[in-house]
């Protein structure tokens, strides 16, 4: 248990570094009192363009990234079969780190870019499914918000099916835990999304379309 808990403290101190905000700042600005209020990927880019979001992107995944990895170096040699579940319980912090940073009142984002970073260290064939499948959406849509919780759900399901086939190397129990720790990621997904989901029901959720947005 202690392992997990130092885990999740790794993964929130590198979720504390809010990207969008530093970038804010640089224009002095809080981004949180623009559009849609989230310290975020997408609220970035139609805040300060194009280059701010991709600025954004890259740096929010990067710190889930290095989170896995720091988790990943420190516990190699104690408890390197269970690397997996100790690297998601990592991003799992990240992840809370990121939508609510102490250090800004606990307002953030909601964890999508966090989560690309995750997938790409955690298991690179996720990543390029969730890739597609945003991509795929993405163009029929321009719906960020449903794209990326498509592909949470898509991840998990994944996973699962990775998992039930060995491969992640761990033993039942252990590899039952990393799908609940992946179960409650993608609860928050949706639940920090909720807004999100209602505009998507009534039809006034904001499309983006490269760089600007229009409404749905």
């Amino acid at each position: 248990m202690l392992e997990r808990l130092i885990c999740i403290l790794i993964g929130y101190v590198f979720g504390l570094f809010q990207t969008s905000y530093i970038i804010g700042k640089i224009h002095k600005t809080d981004i949180r009192e623009h559009g849609s209020g989230n310290a975020g990927t997408t609220n970035a880019l139609r805040t300060f363009g194009k280059k701010a979001g991709a600025m954004t992107l890259l740096g929010d995944c990067l710190k889930c990234v290095f989170a896995i990895v720091a988790v990943r170096l420190i516990f190699k040699e104690k408890s390197g079969d269970i690397l997996p579940l100790l690297s998601i319980y990592a991003a799992a912090g990240c992840v809370l780190g990121h939508n609510f940073p102490v250090t800004l009142g606990f307002r953030g984002g909601k964890g999508i870019a966090a989560s690309v970073g995750f997938l790409i260290a955690f298991d690179w064939r996720l990543f390029v499914l969730c890739a597609i499948v945003f991509l795929v959406l993405f163009l029929g849509t321009h719906y960020v918000s449903l794209c990326s919780l498509s592909c949470y759900l898509v991840a998990l399901i994944a996973m699962i099916v990775r998992g039930e086939m060995g491969g992640y190397g761990m033993d039942r129990s252990h590899t039952t835990e990393m799908y609940i720790v992946m179960g409650f990621l993608t609860v928050l997904a949706f639940w920090r999304h909720r807004a999100n989901i209602a505009r998507l029901a009534n039809g006034t959720e904001n499309k983006v379309f490269l760089g600007k947005t229009k409404k749905g």
